[in-house]
């Protein structure tokens, strides 16, 4: 599996080259994105290619030296579970936080 990236995404494609995975992550400030969206086609569900994006994403922030703040639900619930990448957050205790007063299902899956 290899992941494709650029300064604002990572995504996954098919043999046709059509996307069927994403981490949207915009620069919301010089050195710092946002972990905004992520998203898995159906066909790929319960294979965990959500989290390995996202890990992929956050090696590759930790790598190039920049940090990451999070909207996208999935991505809160990930960094909780994945204390190790606290570095790769701008503000881990206010991460934390996010995750402690998410409910519900996390996004990641395209309907």
């Amino acid at each position: 599996m290899e992941f494709k990236s650029n300064e604002k995404k990572m995504w996954l494609e098919d043999a046709d080259g059509r996307e069927i995975a994403l981490l949207d992550y915009p620069e919301v400030k010089p050195g710092v994105v946002c972990f905004a969206h992520t998203e898995v086609s159906p066909e790929l569900g319960g294979q965990g290619i959500a989290a390995k994006i996202t890990q992929a994403a956050a090696d590759k922030l930790r790598s190039d030296g920049r940090k990451a703040v999070l909207t996208c639900s999935y991505a809160i619930k990930w960094f909780s579970k994945h204390p190790e990448y606290a570095d790769v957050l701008e503000d881990p205790e206010g991460e934390a936080l996010k995750a402690q007063a998410l409910a519900g299902p996390a996004c990641g899956i395209r309907r």
